[in-house]
């Protein structure tokens, strides 16, 4: 009966090894998956656990940075564009830093924690209790051996009182034995049990995920919330770069009708450089243009520093024209311009020509309206200037009107530039009979005497020298720009030569023809 009892307790502590053996080594795996993950996820967390939600939210960096932009939009002021977005962003930031503490603090305590406690607590406590069993296991085979060599021994005649004593170890045998059932029943338990939650554990990974999910909804309504105050902003303040800019966004925010480089330059020559010679074909000092380009597109500008400096001011005009997205003559006419200048009778020229003018938008048609005046104004004065309007034609028609494809240099200075003072030059003759009637250039009274003024009301003192815009602009796509300034003079001195000097004054004598027919 012993010998079926002990073959019976094998079987089953067989199978019960042989699962203990499978479910220990998932047990192995879990720990250490749930242990780098737990490590992980909790470098992940930029508030400090363990704290309150108080102390977390100061040493979060989230706040730090919103605290940081709140103080510098105090400094600045809300009178600055600048102020105003600092003191918004910040607030959304502050507002989006406690939506991440109560994400993490709800991640702590429904992910990490619970990770925490599987591979710190629970496995390893299964993985004690197993190291407990086996200890019992010994002790249960000791008692059994003691008792069977207690047997053996009683048997013998000399043996006094054997029953007595193996009586004793066979109570201690079955007291082991049931200690080690005990321990085995309970870990067999907490195996069952570990192999069963096992949807439990892997809700942890989805509470993850739908945490971050909520978080992540809640902090875009946020931002969605702020953008459109955000662009408010943006878009009331008129103050913004004008070079570089397409022409119908910069009339669009200042509210008007020419554009400010535009006036600003016109009407300064107007005032100093009608009579200087070499006017817009002098390439003018690089520091000065670049100044005066900086301080024209913050919108202030100091009339008397460059009264005396007429050539930066036609340098500023020409890189403005030159820097427009789209020529102020437009991409979409380019052919019909191109195909007028090829026609050899003036009279149909002419006609061409205003046709194709009376098809410019109505803000080109306006400010080339403006500029064609002002350059048939600076005509008069070419006896002193030297700048003909075939002259003027050269060095400014590139920059009122360019391809969009990449011709060479040789292409842009022969062909396609004699085409183009085939037009500029023309419509400057005949400005009158394109744009009858005159023309007030000092539309906003500010730039007619020599004196300090400020087109920005938002700012009251001249801006610093660094302040400068121009290295900017110049990340337009330049193979769609015509010639630069320093290729005027170069372009004046290539007309002379034989056959296209010739062309010129064909053009010209025509030109000179329709004048005194008119």
């Amino acid at each position: 009966q012993d010998i079926l009892s002990e073959i019976k307790f094998l079987c089953v502590l067989c199978v019960f090894v042989c699962v203990f053996v499978q479910v220990e080594k998932r047990l192995d795996l879990v720990k250490q998956v749930t242990h780098s993950t737990h490590k992980k996820l909790t470098a992940c967390l930029q508030g400090q656990q363990g704290t309150d939600m108080e102390k977390r939210s100061k040493k979060l960096p989230l706040t730090i940075l919103a605290q940081c932009m709140v103080e510098g939009a105090a400094v600045l002021g809300d009178d600055s564009l600048l102020g105003k977005m600092l003191k918004l962003c910040g607030e959304t930031e502050d507002k989006l830093a406690q939506e991440l503490i109560q994400f993490e603090f709800q991640i702590e305590r429904d992910v990490v924690e619970p990770l925490y406690v599987l591979a710190e607590v629970d496995i390893p406590n299964i993985q004690k209790q197993r190291k407990h069993l086996a200890k019992l296991v010994l002790d249960m085979d000791s008692a059994r051996t003691r008792f069977q060599q207690s047997s053996k021994s009683s048997s013998h005649p000399s043996t006094l009182q054997p029953g007595a004593k193996s009586e004793s170890l066979r109570e201690e045998m079955e007291e082991a034995a049931n200690r080690m059932e005990i321990c085995r029943d309970q870990l067999s338990a907490d195996m069952y049990n570990f192999v069963a939650k096992e949807i439990d554990y892997a809700n942890y990974f989805q509470t993850l995920i739908e945490t971050q999910a909520e978080y992540h909804r809640k902090s875009l309504e946020i931002l969605h919330s702020v953008l459109p105050q955000i662009k408010a902003h943006q878009e009331a303040w008129v103050e913004k770069p004008s070079f570089g800019k397409s022409l119908e966004e910069h009339l669009n925010i200042s509210g008007r009708e020419i554009a400010f480089p535009i006036e600003a330059c016109v009407t300064m020559l107007l005032e100093c450089g009608m009579q200087e010679e070499g006017l817009f074909r002098v390439a003018p000092s690089a520091s000065k243009l670049k100044k005066l380009k900086a301080s024209l597109d913050c919108g202030v500008l100091d009339v008397q520093e460059y009264s005396s400096d007429p050539h930066a001011i036609a340098g500023a005009l020409k890189s403005y024209l030159r820097e427009l997205p789209e020529p102020l003559m437009t991409t979409e006419l380019y052919d019909e311009w191109i195909q007028a200048s090829n026609i050899q009778d003036m009279d149909k020229r002419l006609q061409a020509l205003m046709a194709a003018c009376e098809k410019l938008p109505t803000d080109n048609l306006n400010n080339f309206r403006y500029l064609i005046k002002f350059l048939a104004k600076l005509s008069e004065y070419q006896d002193a200037n030297k700048m003909t309007p075939g002259n003027m034609a050269i060095v400014l028609g590139p920059n009122l009107l360019w391809t969009h494809t990449e011709p060479n240099m040789t292409e842009m200075m022969t062909t396609l530039s004699l085409q183009i003072v085939g037009i500029i030059e023309p419509i400057i003759q005949h400005a009158d009979w394109f744009f009858p009637g005159d023309i007030e250039f000092n539309l906003t009274g500010s730039y007619g005497s020599p004196v300090h003024t400020n087109h920005n009301s938002n700012y009251s003192s001249m801006p610093s020298p660094d302040m400068d815009q121009s290295d900017r602009k110049q990340q337009h796509d330049q193979s769609r720009r015509p010639l630069s300034v320093a290729t005027d003079n170069m372009m004046l001195e290539f007309y002379k030569k034989d056959g296209y000097d010739a062309k010129l004054d064909k053009i010209r004598e025509g030109n000179d023809r329709k004048c005194k027919i008119r």
